[in-house]
């Protein structure tokens, strides 16, 4: 049975404006970072697609090195536009990134031209498109000069290889410089992905203030802690959790007695807010005027609908702001 859209879909989502740009993206964006590898049920990943974009979603994000194993994210990703999104292209933003390892010898990593180019050549195959709308560098590469790098980037957007520029990853003052430097060869950056959450609060140190003096985006990866934030691991380490696959990226250690305090307080706070942890964690970062979106993810249909519920009750009064940071410390 084919696709048919929620005709009503844009009514179910907030947009946000990327720094500057003309571009909205919305408060919530699917990440494709795990569910949607060789090692998952297709089909699982396509109603999750489907769905997504039905409540408004528009915003799909990935990399080159996205799977397990690599690449097949955008080879599964590519697969499900094919077959329900053919005629939807021009209503999605779909950016990827180039810049860990993704094929051996010395052109397979880091933030060469050569690497990069290649990289996004190769990524436009798996996934049957011409041109994606955001291309990220996804880590500052000591062994590179940055405007090698950023030479790159300008150049493919040149190209039509991509719309915008973006980077990921880049600590406050390396951003700066990448960012300034983008702006002098006429390719502003769009937008910079940063890990950001509850338990990760690095961004806050430098690097937001310099992307709202520089009129660039941002856009939170990894807001559940990689599930920390969420009730999975009230009771423990579950089976099948992150936490416990082989390949996830939340290891075991990570998950000690006073990380697991500091959930059982929030989780209660939560509830006193009507909502899920989850969904606080969530909300929690979009309080924030200079994150345009919230990348989440998914593992089924239903913890989407649980996430995409945080924008049900986004506010927080400046106790509760207060009451989390204590919470935090």
């Amino acid at each position: 049975m084919s696709y048919i859209p929620d005709p009503d879909r844009y009514d179910q989502m907030r947009y946000n404006r990327c720094g500057n740009s003309g571009i909205l993206l919305p408060a919530l964006s699917l990440g494709l970072w795990h569910n949607f590898g060789d090692v998952d049920v297709f089909e699982n990943g396509r109603r999750i697609l489907r769905r997504a974009f039905d409540a408004g979603v528009t915003h799909f994000d990935l990399a080159n090195n996205y799977g397990p194993p690599p690449g097949s994210a955008e080879l599964s990703f590519g697969r499900m536009l094919a077959g329900d999104f053919r005629n939807l292209r021009h209503e999605m933003v779909i950016s990827t990134k180039a810049g860990y390892y993704m094929w051996p010898g010395p052109y397979g990593d880091g933030g060469s031209a050569k690497y990069l180019i290649s990289s996004l050549e190769q990524s436009l195959r798996r996934m049957g498109l011409d041109y994606v709308d955001i291309f990220y560098h996804h880590r500052p590469d000591p062994d590179t000069p940055l405007e090698e790098t950023m030479q790159a980037l300008d150049r493919l957007v040149r190209d039509g290889k991509a719309l915008y520029a973006g980077i990921s990853n880049y600590p406050a003052d390396q951003a700066d410089e990448a960012i300034g430097i983008l702006r002098e060869l006429g390719t502003p950056c769009l937008i910079h992905q940063a890990k950001y959450s509850m338990f990760e609060r690095r961004v806050e140190r430098g690097l937001l203030d310099v992307l709202e003096n520089q009129g660039v985006g941002c856009i939170a990866f990894s807001p559940l802690a990689q599930g920390l934030l969420s009730d999975r691991y009230l009771q423990g380490i579950p089976e099948g959790s992150r936490a416990a696959r082989s390949d996830g990226f939340l290891k075991p250690e990570q998950i000690t007695d006073e990380t697991i305090r500091k959930v059982h307080r929030l989780n209660e706070m939560a509830n006193q807010r009507g909502q899920s942890l989850a969904q606080m964690a969530i909300a929690w970062l979009l309080k924030d005027s200079r994150v345009t979106s919230v990348l989440i993810g998914a593992s089924s249909v239903t913890q989407l609908e649980q996430n995409l519920e945080a924008l049900n009750q986004g506010r927080f009064t400046a106790d509760e702001l207060d009451q989390i940071n204590r919470l935090l410390q």
